[in-house]
């Protein structure tokens, strides 16, 4: 992974150049889940592509607009449908005239602790992707992805001409992605990692923070760091007995922000499940779980 970012070097509004084919507009959305903020991307040279499009903010919807200099918008596409993603769609379609084409249409409740990543119930795409689909313009291919994992809904986006992979939220360039139950499922997450292993992409470009140069040992590292937590929950069990989430954040994520212990239970609690579903932990009636 590349060095972190200089808030200085991330302006919002502006379209910044990345490789021939690949712009990109951040989104004014910083929070501690976002970092810099989203990161809307726009692929191609005479005609173009939109990729996550971000919340729907007229500044920035007018910002990827400009960004586009008045080419034309073959496609708008999400990687999926939380709401620092695919809200600014719909609006950036009635003035760009572009089809909505990408992830499937997700609503449910979400019981999580992040506001800004409930589902966006009003995405209607015009065309759905699946694995393998593609969307092209004039030197340019986009190829859907599937990665479960993040969201159930969740697609990266590989643009075979400079082997460029769009991650979405699924590979981020600054930390690792909650997994948040019911939707999120650590299962489809870790077999959603094997799979980017086993590619041969040379960059990823990530909705949050900076592109990744080195995308297989970035890969390896964060899978490698999910077995480590699994590691670290069985471990607490065994010390401590049948124990509530709450008290495995605390131990395990000492030192990291307290705005961020909510969604690391999440994420707990996805480790959790997978454990269960492979007969190595088991939930109470009381909220606590135990090693079986």
């Amino acid at each position: 992974m590349n060095a972190p970012i200089d808030p200085a070097d991330m302006p919002t509004g502006i379209r910044m150049t990345l490789s021939p084919l690949v712009g990109r507009v951040l989104a004014p959305n910083p929070s501690p889940f976002t970092y810099t903020g989203t990161q809307t991307y726009v692929v191609g040279t005479s005609d173009v592509a939109v990729i996550d499009p971000g919340p729907d903010e007229a500044n920035h919807i007018a910002a990827i607009v400009a960004a586009t200099g008045g080419r034309p918008v073959r496609a708008i596409l999400c990687t999926h449908t939380h709401r620092d993603h695919s809200p600014a769609a719909a609006p950036l379609a009635a003035v760009v005239g572009a089809p909505i084409i990408g992830c499937a249409p997700l609503t449910m409740e979400d019981d999580g602790p992040r506001a800004d990543a409930a589902f966006d119930a009003a995405y209607r795409p015009d065309r759905i992707l699946t694995d393998g689909d593609q969307v092209a313009g004039e030197g340019w291919t986009l190829q859907a992805v599937a990665t479960p994992g993040h969201t159930s809904n969740h697609l990266c986006f590989a643009l075979l001409e400079e082997k460029a992979l769009f991650t979405g939220d699924h590979v981020m360039g600054w930390s690792t992605s909650v997994i948040s139950p019911p939707d999120g499922d650590m299962t489809d997450y870790m077999r959603s990692m094997q799979r980017l292993l086993d590619r041969d992409d040379a960059i990823y470009y990530p909705a949050h923070g900076d592109a990744v140069d080195n995308p297989r040992r970035l890969v390896r590292g964060m899978m490698g760091h999910r077995k480590q937590r699994e590691g670290q929950i069985l471990r607490f069990l065994e010390r401590n007995g049948a124990s509530p989430i709450p008290a495995m954040v605390a131990e395990m994520y000492k030192g990291v922000d307290s705005r961020l212990h909510g969604a690391a239970g999440r994420s707990v609690l996805a480790h959790l499940i997978d454990l269960d579903q492979r007969g190595k932990a088991a939930p109470l009636d009381d909220g606590r779980w135990r090693l079986c």
